[in-house]
């Protein structure tokens, strides 16, 4: 790689931690670090929101599965389209309301005014372990992609990797998120449909090239089994749901109008756009490196195709993807163990300045847990299938219920989380006894039973 890539590259990665020194110089309140004071517009949240659900696990998972199967894999963003409309309609204009009116800052906060605390206690250790899982797959996409590209050690990259992304969300909060992200989904977009793109069909010979070199399954969108379309659909679109970090953005954004916009341009950037680019992409990288492991074949199309300059753009691009989850998610498992367990359980009458201090700790102590994430579980795309589905199973059964029944108790919620989550668990770890041939729904009937059940059995109190 020549001395320009690397100078865009290590400049970039270093204007990112400027970001985070200069919003966090006057940092006073846990509201600004966390919400960003609620005053951010459609645009920024928008660009916020899919940059943080797409991401480099999913870039470079994107990817690999355009390597594997083509363009049915798109139907992975798919879900994205789906997820985020379907919030704007049932799940904003509620959570907007009650979370303004009564300054939440967090998920669990929304549930506790559902029902109860120990409900908020379960969500708030659920939500905080799947977000530093979610950090794990991110630091895991950048440090494949670093080692594509700069020949390094997977463990060093790692290193590396995480010292950039902590540094400069622990020292910046929810602002510097944000404006990162809307830069770096701006560098994403232009680096792949500008460059990396007409680029690697230049090199395959263009669309023809690439039809003749490919299966005529690859151009197929039926090429993927109804059991993988399910699993995809039920793990991901009810993300939308039960994100923390999509909750911060809906308390952040200016009024509920402008959130329901962030959501409808977010879903549009995540299918078709970004979901064709990275699988043509992963095509691509198939014609010139069959042999290598799927995950793979994108960062080496980067490193060894792209010429000089554009390589270092497109590299940017994909660090960009990478790091604009790993730090969405890191805030939120930090918003998560402070917000919701340090201040409501531990030390409840500490002041700004302390909890702030600790949020900032907090987040740095999580991004050191992440790492070791990253190095236990080798797939990035598993990784992260792993952490929603553990989010899902525990909590979108209770927040459906707390969104449109009135009936659902305490119990039925805490029941239905504890069920879901320890079933998700227990079925990955031994998969031979997963009833429905898919642990997420048989999960998710778990959840919905113990709801139902606890809730007759332990009625809501009436008020």
């Amino acid at each position: 790689m020549h001395f320009l890539d690397y100078t865009i590259i290590f400049g970039y990665l270093f204007f990112l931690v400027l970001v985070g020194v200069y919003f966090g110089r006057n940092q006073k309140s846990v509201d600004e670090y966390f919400v960003g004071e609620r005053k951010i517009g459609h645009w920024h949240i928008g660009f916020s929101v899919v940059a943080t659900d797409v991401g480099g696990g999913f870039s470079i998972g994107l990817g690999g599965l355009g390597f594997a199967m083509g363009l049915s894999g798109s139907w992975l963003l798919f879900t994205g389209l789906v997820g985020a409309f379907l919030s704007a309609v049932f799940l904003i204009p509620v959570v907007k309301s009650i979370g303004d009116r009564k300054g939440f800052l967090t998920f669990p906060d929304f549930l506790e005014s559902r029902y109860d605390k120990r409900v908020r206690l379960i969500a708030a250790f659920v939500s905080g372990i799947g977000y530093a899982g979610f950090v794990g797959g991110q630091i895991l996409a950048g440090a494949k992609l670093s080692t594509a590209a700069f020949g390094i050690n997977l463990y060093a990259a790692v290193g590396i990797m995480a010292l950039v992304v902590i540094g400069y969300t622990a020292l910046g909060g929810l602002k510097a998120v944000i404006f990162t992200d809307t830069i770096q989904w701006g560098v994403l977009l232009a680096g792949l449909l500008f460059f990396a793109l007409p680029v690697a069909l230049i090199k395959v010979g263009g669309f023809t090239g690439l039809k003749s070199s490919l299966p005529p399954s690859y151009f197929s969108f039926t090429q993927i089994s109804f059991k993988l379309f399910m699993t995809w659909m039920l793990t991901i679109i009810p993300i939308w749901f039960v994100g923390m970090t999509l909750y911060q953005r809906i308390y952040a954004s200016t009024d509920l109008k402008s959130a329901k916009k962030a959501w409808f341009i977010a879903g549009l950037l995540e299918w078709p756009i970004m979901a064709f680019s990275g699988v043509v992409l992963g095509m691509c990288a198939k014609v010139m490196f069959p042999a290598v492991e799927p995950e793979m074949g994108l960062p080496l199309l980067i490193s060894d195709v792209l010429p000089m300059g554009i390589m270092g753009v497109v590299l940017a691009a994909y660090f960009s993807a990478i790091m604009s989850t790993a730090d969405s998610c890191l805030l939120a498992s930090s918003g998560n163990f402070v917000n919701d367990i340090y201040q409501k359980y531990i030390c409840k009458n500490a002041p700004p300045e302390k909890v702030l201090r600790i949020s900032k700790i907090t987040t740095v102590v999580i991004g050191g847990a992440s790492v070791t994430i990253a190095l236990v579980i080798p797939s990035v795309l598993k990784v992260i299938l792993l952490a929603y589905a553990f989010m899902v199973s525990g909590l979108f059964v209770p927040v459906v219920g707390g969104l449109f029944s009135k009936k659902v108790s305490p119990a039925g919620a805490l029941a239905s989380m504890i069920a879901g989550g320890l079933t998700i668990v227990i079925f990955n770890l031994f998969p031979s006894y997963t009833p429905l041939d898919e642990p997420v729904f048989s999960a998710l009937m778990v959840s919905l039973m113990a709801i139902i059940i606890f809730s007759l059995i332990f009625p809501r109190h009436k008020t």
